[in-house]
């Protein structure tokens, strides 16, 4: 209450939130728009300017817009970046980001591909797992987030380079535009996976028939269920309404992204999981 003209009392109430909410609605939309509208025209995603997310709360939220744009919500599932210090010292992130995963995205075992289809592609060397339960979006210990899975494979995530500065886009846009994610390939569940020391499989990378690069399951957070742990409790599981049965999860790749000059094929073959394949052609 404040004092008016003649003494009148006047209230002076909350500001409206359904007008705020209405204008972060059109910022998001705007963004995945024009986030939509450089993949469709195969070019560099230039800064969104006013329309840029603020924030990583932002950024799953614009993600999330994105994902209703492709008729992707709820997603079939999601990539995890960033899970290794060495990856976020090369994408300069203080941590791991998610981005949602369409059905379009995947794409059984020895998948072929048209190279000319992807702006700049690259290849990363996964741990991947099926959800056999729901996980709801908030803090999840790795015990939590191991019972779970269902099945735990080997994968390749496919990236584009579709960004020109990163310190000049901002890691909330990178969020919106699902963290570099393309589409890729799972492999075959591996039996008795449970019984498994998951943080000591060695993973290689093959490309064009060389090792290019090599790591274990310890290096995503400690353990791939860590990776999953921080899934559940990352913004993207609370815009998405937490992680659902039967979803597929790329928990990160045990090497740096290898981008790719040609037509090749790509194996990610791990001691304890066994192999995922793909060409491109």
């Amino acid at each position: 209450m404040t004092g008016g003209p003649q003494g009148l009392k006047l209230w002076i109430g909350p500001p409206d939130r359904q007008g705020a909410d209405m204008q972060e609605e059109t910022t998001m939309s705007t963004a995945a728009e024009a986030i939509l509208a450089a993949r469709r025209a195969r070019r560099i995603l230039a800064p969104l300017g006013a329309a840029a997310p603020a924030t990583p709360e932002a950024g799953y939220a614009a993600q999330r817009a994105v994902a209703e744009a492709l008729g992707a919500a709820p997603p079939a599932g999601f990539k995890i970046g960033a899970t290794t210090r060495q990856m976020q010292d090369y994408l300069g992130l203080s941590g791991p980001a998610a981005g949602f995963v369409p059905r379009s995205s995947l794409h059984p075992d020895g998948s072929e591909f048209r190279f000319a289809d992807f702006l700049n592609p690259g290849v990363e060397c996964e741990v991947g797992v099926r959800l056999g339960r729901d996980l709801p979006a908030g803090p999840t210990s790795r015990e939590q987030a191991a019972e779970a899975v269902a099945e735990v494979f080997p994968a390749i995530e496919i990236v584009e380079r579709r960004y020109g500065d990163l310190a000049e886009l901002g890691t909330p846009t990178l969020i919106a535009d699902q963290v570099f994610h393309a589409a890729g390939v799972l492999g075959a569940p591996v039996a008795g996976w449970r019984g498994l020391d998951l943080g000591a499989a060695r993973g290689n990378f093959h490309v064009g028939g060389k090792v290019v690069g090599s790591g274990f399951g310890r290096d995503l957070l400690g353990h791939p269920m860590e990776a999953l742990a921080w899934l559940a409790g990352s913004g993207a599981a609370r815009v998405f309404g937490g992680l659902k049965a039967g979803q597929v999860v790329w928990l990160g790749s045990v090497t740096p992204p290898i981008w790719l000059e040609g037509p090749c094929e790509v194996v990610a073959e791990f001691d304890l999981l066994g192999q995922a394949r793909l060409r491109f052609v």
